[in-house]
Protein backbone atom coordinates (compact mmCIF):
# COMPACT_ATOMS: atom_id res chain seq x y z
CA UNK A 1 0.00 0.00 0.00
CA UNK A 2 1.30 3.32 -0.85
CA UNK A 3 2.21 6.32 2.15
CA UNK A 4 2.76 9.59 0.56
CA UNK A 5 4.82 11.86 2.29
CA UNK A 6 4.55 15.43 1.33
CA UNK A 7 7.09 17.47 3.67
CA UNK A 8 10.43 17.51 4.27
CA UNK A 9 10.92 14.84 7.01
CA UNK A 10 14.19 13.23 8.40
CA UNK A 11 16.11 11.05 6.29
CA UNK A 12 16.12 8.35 9.12
CA UNK A 13 12.39 8.01 9.15
CA UNK A 14 12.22 7.66 5.02
CA UNK A 15 14.58 4.89 5.09
CA UNK A 16 12.81 3.00 8.21
CA UNK A 17 9.79 3.52 5.77
CA UNK A 18 11.15 1.91 2.84
CA UNK A 19 12.53 -0.70 4.84
CA UNK A 20 9.26 -1.88 5.46
CA UNK A 21 7.31 -4.76 3.48
CA UNK A 22 4.37 -4.21 2.12
CA UNK A 23 4.84 -0.07 1.71
CA UNK A 24 5.39 1.69 -1.18
CA UNK A 25 6.80 5.12 -0.23
CA UNK A 26 6.59 8.05 -2.23
CA UNK A 27 8.32 10.80 -0.71
CA UNK A 28 7.32 14.30 -2.46
CA UNK A 29 7.87 17.09 -0.19
CA UNK A 30 7.85 19.40 -3.16
CA UNK A 31 4.71 18.18 -4.63
CA UNK A 32 1.98 20.97 -4.81
CA UNK A 33 -1.60 21.47 -6.22
CA UNK A 34 -2.63 19.45 -8.89
CA UNK A 35 0.92 17.09 -8.44
CA UNK A 36 -0.07 16.64 -5.33
CA UNK A 37 -3.50 15.52 -5.97
CA UNK A 38 -2.66 13.00 -8.46
CA UNK A 39 -0.02 11.35 -6.28
CA UNK A 40 -3.02 11.50 -3.21
CA UNK A 41 -5.41 9.67 -5.31
CA UNK A 42 -3.81 6.03 -4.95
CA UNK A 43 -2.26 6.92 -1.24
CA UNK A 44 -3.87 5.29 1.83
CA UNK A 45 -1.59 6.83 4.29
CA UNK A 46 -0.26 10.75 3.89
CA UNK A 47 2.30 12.12 6.19
CA UNK A 48 2.70 15.54 6.47
CA UNK A 49 4.15 18.64 8.67
CA UNK A 50 3.36 21.93 8.29
CA UNK A 51 3.85 23.02 4.54
CA UNK A 52 0.89 21.12 3.59
CA UNK A 53 -2.43 21.97 4.05
CA UNK A 54 -5.00 19.10 4.57
CA UNK A 55 -7.95 20.62 3.00
CA UNK A 56 -11.51 19.33 2.28
CA UNK A 57 -10.32 19.72 -1.41
CA UNK A 58 -7.52 17.92 -0.70
CA UNK A 59 -9.01 15.25 1.10
CA UNK A 60 -11.67 14.48 -1.58
CA UNK A 61 -9.40 13.87 -4.23
CA UNK A 62 -8.02 10.78 -1.63
CA UNK A 63 -10.74 8.31 -2.83
CA UNK A 64 -8.50 5.57 -1.30
CA UNK A 65 -7.10 7.61 1.90
CA UNK A 66 -7.32 5.48 5.31
CA UNK A 67 -5.11 8.07 7.77
CA UNK A 68 -3.11 10.75 7.81
CA UNK A 69 -0.11 11.28 10.58
CA UNK A 70 0.98 15.16 11.49
CA UNK A 71 4.84 14.67 12.32
CA UNK A 72 4.14 17.13 15.21
CA UNK A 73 1.67 18.02 17.77
CA UNK A 74 -0.82 20.25 17.05
CA UNK A 75 -3.09 19.01 13.49
CA UNK A 76 -3.86 22.56 12.92
CA UNK A 77 -3.30 22.19 9.27
CA UNK A 78 -5.41 19.20 8.09
CA UNK A 79 -8.96 19.62 8.05
CA UNK A 80 -10.39 16.93 10.35
CA UNK A 81 -13.88 17.24 10.58
CA UNK A 82 -13.45 16.88 6.50
CA UNK A 83 -11.42 13.92 7.06
CA UNK A 84 -13.61 12.39 9.76
CA UNK A 85 -16.51 12.20 7.59
CA UNK A 86 -14.93 10.36 5.42
CA UNK A 87 -13.97 7.68 8.23
CA UNK A 88 -10.32 9.05 7.79
CA UNK A 89 -8.04 8.78 10.99
CA UNK A 90 -5.93 11.62 11.76
CA UNK A 91 -3.25 11.00 14.14
CA UNK A 92 -0.49 13.22 15.49
CA UNK A 93 3.18 12.79 17.41
CA UNK A 94 2.86 14.51 20.52
CA UNK A 95 5.52 12.63 21.92
CA UNK A 96 8.46 13.28 19.54
CA UNK A 97 8.95 17.32 20.56
CA UNK A 98 7.92 17.38 24.03
CA UNK A 99 11.70 17.91 25.30
CA UNK A 100 12.57 20.16 22.73
CA UNK A 101 9.68 22.34 23.63
CA UNK A 102 9.98 22.58 27.25
CA UNK A 103 13.54 23.29 26.63
CA UNK A 104 12.10 26.52 24.67
CA UNK A 105 9.73 27.10 26.60
CA UNK A 106 12.49 27.35 29.59
CA UNK A 107 14.61 29.33 27.19
CA UNK A 108 12.24 32.20 26.28
CA UNK A 109 11.26 32.06 30.24
CA UNK A 110 15.13 32.81 31.38
CA UNK A 111 15.92 34.74 28.13
CA UNK A 112 12.84 37.05 29.03
CA UNK A 113 13.99 37.43 33.46
CA UNK A 114 17.12 38.46 32.35
CA UNK A 115 16.87 40.64 29.28
CA UNK A 116 19.28 38.40 26.94
CA UNK A 117 18.11 39.50 23.89
CA UNK A 118 18.21 43.43 24.47
CA UNK A 119 21.03 43.40 26.80
CA UNK A 120 23.07 41.30 24.38
CA UNK A 121 21.61 43.67 21.17
CA UNK A 122 23.05 46.32 22.89
CA UNK A 123 26.91 44.94 23.74
CA UNK A 124 26.57 44.27 19.82
CA UNK A 125 25.99 47.80 19.11
CA UNK A 126 29.32 48.49 20.94
CA UNK A 127 28.10 49.62 24.25
CA UNK A 128 28.48 48.76 27.71
CA UNK A 129 24.77 49.92 29.65
CA UNK A 130 24.38 47.59 32.79
CA UNK A 131 21.64 49.45 34.47
CA UNK A 132 18.84 49.05 31.50
CA UNK A 133 18.69 45.35 31.43
CA UNK A 134 18.24 45.09 35.53
CA UNK A 135 16.50 41.49 35.49
CA UNK A 136 14.47 39.13 37.82
CA UNK A 137 15.15 35.88 39.45
CA UNK A 138 13.15 32.94 38.59
CA UNK A 139 13.56 31.50 42.57
CA UNK A 140 10.93 32.19 44.76
CA UNK A 141 8.25 33.25 41.91
CA UNK A 142 5.23 31.80 41.42
CA UNK A 143 4.58 30.12 37.82
CA UNK A 144 1.12 28.96 36.66
CA UNK A 145 1.13 26.27 34.15
CA UNK A 146 -1.84 25.71 31.86
CA UNK A 147 -2.03 22.30 30.88
CA UNK A 148 -0.38 19.29 32.09
CA UNK A 149 0.10 17.31 29.52
CA UNK A 150 3.50 16.00 28.36
CA UNK A 151 4.84 19.46 27.79
CA UNK A 152 3.22 20.89 30.44
CA UNK A 153 5.03 18.26 33.26
CA UNK A 154 8.35 18.51 31.90
CA UNK A 155 8.00 22.56 32.02
CA UNK A 156 6.62 22.08 35.73
CA UNK A 157 9.58 19.83 36.72
CA UNK A 158 12.37 22.68 35.19
CA UNK A 159 10.90 25.14 36.97
CA UNK A 160 10.75 23.63 40.07
CA UNK A 161 14.33 22.75 39.60
CA UNK A 162 14.78 26.60 39.29
CA UNK A 163 13.16 26.93 42.89
CA UNK A 164 9.89 28.09 41.58
CA UNK A 165 6.51 27.68 43.46
CA UNK A 166 4.32 25.82 40.46
CA UNK A 167 0.72 26.04 40.44
CA UNK A 168 -0.85 24.45 37.37
CA UNK A 169 -4.06 24.33 36.01
CA UNK A 170 -5.61 20.97 34.50
CA UNK A 171 -8.88 19.79 34.65
CA UNK A 172 -7.93 16.49 33.62
CA UNK A 173 -5.20 15.49 35.93
CA UNK A 174 -5.55 14.05 39.84
CA UNK A 175 -4.87 15.85 42.73
CA UNK A 176 -2.33 12.75 43.84
CA UNK A 177 -0.38 13.27 40.40
CA UNK A 178 -0.16 16.78 40.62
CA UNK A 179 1.20 16.30 44.16
CA UNK A 180 3.93 13.84 42.95
CA UNK A 181 4.63 16.47 40.73
CA UNK A 182 5.11 19.27 43.02
CA UNK A 183 2.87 20.94 41.62
CA UNK A 184 0.18 22.69 43.49
CA UNK A 185 -3.45 22.41 41.60
CA UNK A 186 -5.56 25.85 41.21
CA UNK A 187 -8.93 24.95 41.59
CA UNK A 188 -10.17 27.52 38.57
CA UNK A 189 -8.46 29.95 36.57
CA UNK A 190 -9.21 32.94 38.73
CA UNK A 191 -6.80 31.54 41.10
CA UNK A 192 -3.90 31.33 38.61
CA UNK A 193 -4.82 34.94 36.94
CA UNK A 194 -4.41 36.08 40.94
CA UNK A 195 -1.37 34.32 42.26
CA UNK A 196 1.24 33.51 39.41
CA UNK A 197 3.99 36.00 38.73
CA UNK A 198 4.79 34.24 35.21
CA UNK A 199 2.14 32.21 33.26
CA UNK A 200 3.49 29.88 30.66
CA UNK A 201 0.32 27.96 28.10
CA UNK A 202 0.73 24.35 27.08
CA UNK A 203 -2.93 23.64 26.18
CA UNK A 204 -3.93 22.65 22.75
CA UNK A 205 -5.74 24.99 20.39
CA UNK A 206 -9.59 24.51 20.44
CA UNK A 207 -12.94 26.46 20.40
CA UNK A 208 -12.38 26.05 24.49
CA UNK A 209 -8.84 27.39 24.76
CA UNK A 210 -8.97 30.49 21.93
CA UNK A 211 -8.38 32.98 23.39
CA UNK A 212 -8.28 31.96 26.55
CA UNK A 213 -6.29 34.89 27.79
CA UNK A 214 -7.61 37.79 26.86
CA UNK A 215 -8.34 41.35 27.78
CA UNK A 216 -11.06 40.04 30.67
CA UNK A 217 -8.24 37.53 31.74
CA UNK A 218 -5.39 39.92 31.85
CA UNK A 219 -7.02 42.37 33.73
CA UNK A 220 -7.23 40.10 36.84
CA UNK A 221 -3.55 39.36 36.60
CA UNK A 222 -0.88 40.52 38.94
CA UNK A 223 0.57 43.69 38.32
CA UNK A 224 4.22 42.69 36.47
CA UNK A 225 3.03 39.04 35.28
CA UNK A 226 5.05 37.90 32.46
CA UNK A 227 3.43 35.30 29.63
CA UNK A 228 5.31 32.31 28.13
CA UNK A 229 3.43 30.70 24.87
CA UNK A 230 5.26 27.99 22.92
CA UNK A 231 1.64 26.14 22.44
CA UNK A 232 -0.40 27.47 19.51
CA UNK A 233 -0.79 31.22 18.58
CA UNK A 234 -4.53 32.51 19.39
CA UNK A 235 -4.60 31.18 22.61
CA UNK A 236 -3.47 34.52 23.69
CA UNK A 237 -5.66 37.50 22.41
CA UNK A 238 -2.37 39.41 20.62
CA UNK A 239 -3.73 42.80 20.67
CA UNK A 240 -5.15 42.45 24.29
CA UNK A 241 -1.98 41.55 24.87
CA UNK A 242 -0.18 44.61 23.26
CA UNK A 243 -2.31 46.11 25.41
CA UNK A 244 -1.40 45.04 28.64
CA UNK A 245 2.12 45.17 28.08
CA UNK A 246 1.91 48.88 26.96
CA UNK A 247 -0.15 50.08 29.95
CA UNK A 248 2.49 48.39 31.93
CA UNK A 249 -0.12 45.50 33.63
CA UNK A 250 2.17 42.61 32.12
CA UNK A 251 5.84 43.11 31.93
CA UNK A 252 7.04 41.18 29.33
CA UNK A 253 6.17 38.95 27.23
CA UNK A 254 7.92 35.50 25.13
CA UNK A 255 5.99 34.11 22.30
CA UNK A 256 6.97 31.51 20.07
CA UNK A 257 3.73 31.12 18.05
CA UNK A 258 1.39 33.38 16.59
CA UNK A 259 -1.77 34.00 15.41
CA UNK A 260 -0.82 34.11 12.15
CA UNK A 261 2.69 32.56 11.22
CA UNK A 262 4.56 34.88 10.21
CA UNK A 263 2.70 37.69 12.50
CA UNK A 264 0.90 39.71 9.74
CA UNK A 265 0.45 42.66 12.23
CA UNK A 266 4.02 43.84 13.96
CA UNK A 267 2.28 45.32 16.91
CA UNK A 268 3.32 42.84 19.43
CA UNK A 269 6.68 41.73 18.24
CA UNK A 270 7.94 45.45 17.88
CA UNK A 271 7.21 46.13 21.61
CA UNK A 272 10.66 45.78 23.37
CA UNK A 273 9.19 44.15 26.39
CA UNK A 274 8.18 41.03 24.02
CA UNK A 275 11.03 38.19 23.01
CA UNK A 276 9.85 35.87 19.99
CA UNK A 277 11.03 33.79 18.23
CA UNK A 278 9.98 31.93 14.72
CA UNK A 279 8.20 28.80 16.23
CA UNK A 280 11.48 26.82 17.29
CA UNK A 281 9.82 24.41 20.18
CA UNK A 282 10.21 21.72 18.02
CA UNK A 283 13.42 22.69 15.71
CA UNK A 284 15.82 20.32 17.07
CA UNK A 285 18.04 17.55 15.34
CA UNK A 286 16.72 15.54 17.79
CA UNK A 287 13.17 16.44 17.81
CA UNK A 288 12.98 16.58 13.99
CA UNK A 289 14.19 12.61 14.06
CA UNK A 290 12.05 11.77 16.88
CA UNK A 291 8.92 12.89 15.08
CA UNK A 292 9.37 11.65 12.17
CA UNK A 293 10.67 8.44 13.04
CA UNK A 294 7.52 8.39 15.48
CA UNK A 295 5.09 9.11 12.27
CA UNK A 296 6.61 6.20 10.30
CA UNK A 297 5.38 3.87 13.11
CA UNK A 298 2.12 5.26 14.01
CA UNK A 299 1.19 5.23 10.17
CA UNK A 300 2.47 1.46 9.06
CA UNK A 301 0.67 0.49 12.96
CA UNK A 302 -2.31 1.52 11.49
CA UNK A 303 -2.50 0.31 8.10
CA UNK A 304 -0.66 -2.79 8.43
CA UNK A 305 -1.60 -4.32 11.96
CA UNK A 306 -4.76 -2.11 12.47
CA UNK A 307 -3.55 -0.34 15.85
CA UNK A 308 -4.06 3.45 15.98
CA UNK A 309 -2.37 5.53 18.59
CA UNK A 310 -2.52 9.31 19.23
CA UNK A 311 -5.77 9.40 17.01
CA UNK A 312 -7.47 12.64 17.50
CA UNK A 313 -10.63 11.78 15.56
CA UNK A 314 -11.21 8.43 17.25
CA UNK A 315 -11.61 7.09 21.08
CA UNK A 316 -8.25 6.59 22.31
CA UNK A 317 -7.62 3.12 23.05
CA UNK A 318 -4.67 0.82 23.57
CA UNK A 319 -4.46 -2.81 21.51
CA UNK A 320 -4.46 -4.08 25.18
CA UNK A 321 -7.72 -2.08 25.85
CA UNK A 322 -9.31 -2.35 22.64
CA UNK A 323 -8.77 -6.42 22.88
CA UNK A 324 -10.69 -6.33 26.40
CA UNK A 325 -13.37 -3.68 24.72
CA UNK A 326 -14.40 -6.07 21.66
CA UNK A 327 -16.78 -8.08 23.28
CA UNK A 328 -18.80 -4.95 24.73
CA UNK A 329 -18.04 -3.21 21.59
CA UNK A 330 -19.79 -6.52 19.69
CA UNK A 331 -22.66 -5.67 21.90
CA UNK A 332 -23.08 -2.25 20.99
CA UNK A 333 -22.87 -3.37 17.22
CA UNK A 334 -25.75 -5.45 18.01
CA UNK A 335 -28.03 -3.30 19.86
CA UNK A 336 -27.46 -0.64 16.95
CA UNK A 337 -27.73 -3.12 14.21
CA UNK A 338 -31.45 -4.14 16.31
CA UNK A 339 -32.83 -0.97 16.93
CA UNK A 340 -32.19 0.69 13.00
CA UNK A 341 -33.84 -2.45 12.07
CA UNK A 342 -36.96 -2.18 14.19
CA UNK A 343 -37.14 1.55 14.00
CA UNK A 344 -36.41 1.56 10.31
CA UNK A 345 -35.38 5.37 9.78
CA UNK A 346 -33.21 7.30 11.94
CA UNK A 347 -34.03 8.76 15.50
CA UNK A 348 -34.04 12.72 16.76
CA UNK A 349 -32.42 11.30 19.63
CA UNK A 350 -30.21 8.12 21.09
CA UNK A 351 -29.31 7.68 24.58
CA UNK A 352 -26.89 4.94 25.64
CA UNK A 353 -26.66 3.96 29.14
CA UNK A 354 -23.67 2.02 30.44
CA UNK A 355 -24.36 -0.27 33.65
CA UNK A 356 -22.03 -2.33 36.10
CA UNK A 357 -19.22 -3.33 34.46
CA UNK A 358 -19.82 -1.52 31.40
CA UNK A 359 -19.78 1.43 33.27
CA UNK A 360 -16.44 1.53 33.68
CA UNK A 361 -15.28 1.28 30.10
CA UNK A 362 -14.43 3.81 27.81
CA UNK A 363 -18.17 4.60 26.74
CA UNK A 364 -16.84 6.78 23.75
CA UNK A 365 -15.72 4.35 21.92
CA UNK A 366 -18.57 2.00 22.47
CA UNK A 367 -21.01 4.89 21.46
CA UNK A 368 -18.69 4.86 18.27
CA UNK A 369 -18.87 1.54 17.54
CA UNK A 370 -23.22 1.64 18.54
CA UNK A 371 -23.16 4.25 16.08
CA UNK A 372 -21.80 2.82 13.43
CA UNK A 373 -23.70 -0.21 13.47
CA UNK A 374 -26.66 2.23 13.59
CA UNK A 375 -25.91 3.97 10.48
CA UNK A 376 -23.96 1.55 8.22
CA UNK A 377 -27.31 0.26 7.17
CA UNK A 378 -29.23 3.68 6.93
CA UNK A 379 -26.87 5.52 5.14
CA UNK A 380 -25.71 4.96 1.37
CA UNK A 381 -21.69 5.91 2.51
CA UNK A 382 -19.25 4.06 4.31
CA UNK A 383 -19.14 4.40 7.58
CA UNK A 384 -17.17 3.45 10.18
CA UNK A 385 -16.30 4.66 14.53
CA UNK A 386 -14.25 7.43 13.46
CA UNK A 387 -16.87 9.08 11.31
CA UNK A 388 -19.87 7.52 12.32
CA UNK A 389 -20.69 10.21 15.56
CA UNK A 390 -20.19 13.12 13.08
CA UNK A 391 -22.69 11.89 10.82
CA UNK A 392 -24.90 11.56 13.67
CA UNK A 393 -24.42 14.91 14.01
CA UNK A 394 -24.99 15.98 10.27
CA UNK A 395 -28.56 14.33 10.51
CA UNK A 396 -29.03 15.54 13.43
CA UNK A 397 -29.56 12.99 15.56
CA UNK A 398 -28.81 13.93 19.31
CA UNK A 399 -26.16 11.08 21.04
CA UNK A 400 -26.09 11.67 24.89
CA UNK A 401 -24.37 8.81 27.06
CA UNK A 402 -25.13 8.33 30.75
CA UNK A 403 -23.19 5.52 33.59
CA UNK A 404 -25.09 3.64 36.25
CA UNK A 405 -22.85 2.30 38.89
CA UNK A 406 -25.04 -0.82 39.26
CA UNK A 407 -27.31 -2.89 37.18
CA UNK A 408 -29.93 -4.47 39.45
CA UNK A 409 -29.87 -8.25 37.66
CA UNK A 410 -26.94 -8.06 35.10
CA UNK A 411 -22.72 -7.70 35.97
CA UNK A 412 -22.83 -5.50 32.85
CA UNK A 413 -25.74 -3.85 31.21
CA UNK A 414 -26.10 -1.50 27.90
CA UNK A 415 -29.09 -0.22 27.16
CA UNK A 416 -30.37 2.40 23.84
CA UNK A 417 -33.36 4.41 24.21
CA UNK A 418 -34.31 6.07 20.62
CA UNK A 419 -36.79 8.81 20.00
CA UNK A 420 -38.56 8.69 16.46
CA UNK A 421 -42.08 10.78 16.12
CA UNK A 422 -41.69 11.38 19.68
CA UNK A 423 -42.18 7.76 20.30
CA UNK A 424 -39.75 6.32 22.89
CA UNK A 425 -37.97 3.02 21.65
CA UNK A 426 -35.97 0.94 23.97
CA UNK A 427 -33.22 -1.79 23.44
CA UNK A 428 -30.84 -3.48 26.33
CA UNK A 429 -28.54 -6.27 25.95
CA UNK A 430 -25.79 -8.13 28.26
CA UNK A 431 -22.68 -10.68 27.85
CA UNK A 432 -22.95 -13.66 28.84
CA UNK A 433 -20.38 -16.70 29.49
CA UNK A 434 -17.33 -15.81 27.73
CA UNK A 435 -18.50 -12.67 26.63
CA UNK A 436 -21.55 -13.36 24.05
CA UNK A 437 -23.88 -10.65 23.26
CA UNK A 438 -27.66 -11.78 24.23
CA UNK A 439 -30.88 -8.86 23.85
CA UNK A 440 -32.16 -9.25 27.42
CA UNK A 441 -35.23 -5.86 26.81
CA UNK A 442 -36.95 -4.71 23.99
CA UNK A 443 -39.29 -2.15 25.02
CA UNK A 444 -39.54 -2.64 28.60
CA UNK A 445 -40.09 -6.65 27.73
CA UNK A 446 -38.06 -8.53 29.71
CA UNK A 447 -36.49 -11.46 26.74
CA UNK A 448 -33.03 -13.67 26.10
CA UNK A 449 -32.21 -13.53 22.62
CA UNK A 450 -29.17 -14.15 20.85
CA UNK A 451 -27.97 -11.72 18.41
CA UNK A 452 -27.39 -13.72 15.30
CA UNK A 453 -28.56 -14.97 11.97
CA UNK A 454 -32.75 -13.50 11.11
CA UNK A 455 -34.76 -12.41 14.53
CA UNK A 456 -38.33 -12.00 13.85
CA UNK A 457 -39.77 -9.89 16.78
CA UNK A 458 -43.29 -10.08 17.43
CA UNK A 459 -45.61 -8.02 19.54
CA UNK A 460 -49.01 -9.52 19.99
CA UNK A 461 -51.75 -10.09 22.82
CA UNK A 462 -51.13 -12.52 25.24
CA UNK A 463 -53.37 -15.33 24.01
CA UNK A 464 -53.12 -19.26 23.75
CA UNK A 465 -52.53 -20.61 19.90
CA UNK A 466 -50.10 -17.64 18.83
CA UNK A 467 -47.44 -19.39 18.52
CA UNK A 468 -48.75 -22.68 17.30
CA UNK A 469 -49.94 -20.51 14.26
CA UNK A 470 -46.72 -18.71 13.55
CA UNK A 471 -44.90 -22.18 13.56
CA UNK A 472 -47.10 -23.35 10.82
CA UNK A 473 -46.95 -20.52 8.86
CA UNK A 474 -43.03 -20.66 9.22
CA UNK A 475 -42.86 -24.72 8.91
CA UNK A 476 -45.01 -24.28 5.69
CA UNK A 477 -42.32 -22.50 3.89
CA UNK A 478 -39.36 -24.53 5.05
CA UNK A 479 -38.39 -21.91 7.94
CA UNK A 480 -36.97 -23.58 11.09
CA UNK A 481 -37.07 -22.04 14.48
CA UNK A 482 -33.81 -22.44 16.17
CA UNK A 483 -35.20 -20.80 19.61
CA UNK A 484 -37.38 -18.69 20.66
CA UNK A 485 -37.97 -16.03 23.66
CA UNK A 486 -41.12 -15.26 25.67
CA UNK A 487 -42.03 -11.68 28.03
CA UNK A 488 -44.80 -10.20 28.49
CA UNK A 489 -46.28 -7.82 31.13
CA UNK A 490 -49.15 -9.03 32.60
CA UNK A 491 -51.06 -12.13 32.08
CA UNK A 492 -53.77 -11.83 28.76
CA UNK A 493 -51.95 -8.07 28.16
CA UNK A 494 -49.45 -7.56 25.16
CA UNK A 495 -46.65 -9.96 25.34
CA UNK A 496 -43.27 -10.31 22.84
CA UNK A 497 -42.11 -12.99 21.57
CA UNK A 498 -38.49 -13.40 19.80
CA UNK A 499 -37.25 -16.06 17.56
CA UNK A 500 -34.20 -17.20 16.26
CA UNK A 501 -34.63 -18.32 12.43
CA UNK A 502 -32.19 -20.53 10.56
CA UNK A 503 -33.34 -18.97 7.30
CA UNK A 504 -33.88 -15.62 5.59
CA UNK A 505 -37.96 -14.58 6.13
CA UNK A 506 -39.28 -13.55 3.03
CA UNK A 507 -41.41 -10.20 2.43
CA UNK A 508 -44.52 -12.27 1.59
CA UNK A 509 -44.22 -14.83 4.99
CA UNK A 510 -43.62 -11.37 6.74
CA UNK A 511 -46.94 -10.02 5.81
CA UNK A 512 -48.80 -13.57 6.56
CA UNK A 513 -47.36 -13.40 10.00
CA UNK A 514 -48.51 -9.66 10.84
CA UNK A 515 -51.95 -10.63 9.66
CA UNK A 516 -51.89 -13.61 12.17
CA UNK A 517 -54.62 -13.32 14.66
CA UNK A 518 -53.70 -11.03 17.88
CA UNK A 519 -50.34 -10.22 16.17
CA UNK A 520 -50.17 -5.88 16.86
CA UNK A 521 -46.44 -6.12 14.83
CA UNK A 522 -44.21 -8.01 13.43
CA UNK A 523 -40.26 -6.94 13.03
CA UNK A 524 -37.49 -8.72 11.09
CA UNK A 525 -33.94 -8.30 12.56
CA UNK A 526 -30.78 -9.42 10.52
CA UNK A 527 -27.34 -10.17 11.98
Amino acid sequence: MKVLVSDNVAAEAIERLRAIEGIEVDYAPEAKGEELKKRLADAEGLIVRSATKVTAELIAAAPRLRCIVRAGVGVDTVDVPAASRRGIIVMNTPGGNTLSTAEQTMALLLGLSRNVYPACASMKAGKWDRKSYMGTQLAGKTIGVLGLGRIGIEVARRCAAFGMAVLGFDPYITPERAKQLQITLAPNLDEVWAKADYITVHVPMSDETRGMIGATQLAKMKEGVRIINCARGGIVAEAALAAAIRSGKVAGAALDVFESEPPTSRELVDLPQVLCTPHLGASTEEAQVSVAIEAVEIITDALLHGRVRNAVNVPAVDPKEAEALAPYAALARCLGRLEIQRLRRLPARVSVTYAGEAAKLNARYLTAHLLAAFLESALDEAVNVINAPYLAEERGIRVTESQAAHSRDFATLITVASTVDGEEHEAAGTLVGKGDPRIVGIDGYRVEAMPRGTLLVLFAEDKPGLIGRVGMLLGERGINIAAMTFGRKSVGGDAITVLNLDGALDEATLRAVQAAPNVRNAQVVTF
